[in-house]
């Protein structure tokens, strides 16, 4: 369980650095994720809606917490969380959050994102 708390640590660390090519080596390529906004299916679709959302929050800080892995073995692992993010949105102070729910690979030796839902 260590290495997937230490995934999940690792991920927020690049998604709040705002540069995806930091994020992309802890996604697979054929991820699928659900956000409020819709369903985006493979790398570049993901890369799409995060640069989206970096865009349209500025300086956000997104967060996990409350982490539970409901199912993980060596190869498969499966967590629900609670998500904060915070930012500016035209220039105004935002916040919000909600659950998450993340199923993780394990593939060619490291842990991968294979499908990410979040909603609030």
């Amino acid at each position: 369980m260590r290495d997937l708390d230490e995934f999940v640590q690792r991920y927020v660390q690049a998604t709040n650095s705002h540069d995806f090519d930091q994020v992309a080596p802890l996604i697979a390529r054929d991820a699928v994720y659900w956000f409020s906004n819709g369903i985006h299916e493979g790398s570049d679709a993901i890369r799409a809606a995060f640069e989206t959302a970096w865009a349209t929050i500025a300086d956000e800080k997104y967060d996990i917490s409350d982490v539970r892995w409901i199912a993980a073995d060596e190869l498969v692992a499966v967590c629900l969380y609670r998500f904060t993010w915070s930012g500016l949105v035209d220039g105004q102070p935002r916040s919000g959050g909600g659950r998450g729910t993340n199923v993780l690979a394990r593939r060619d030796g490291s842990w991968q994102m294979v499908h990410e839902h979040l909603s609030s």
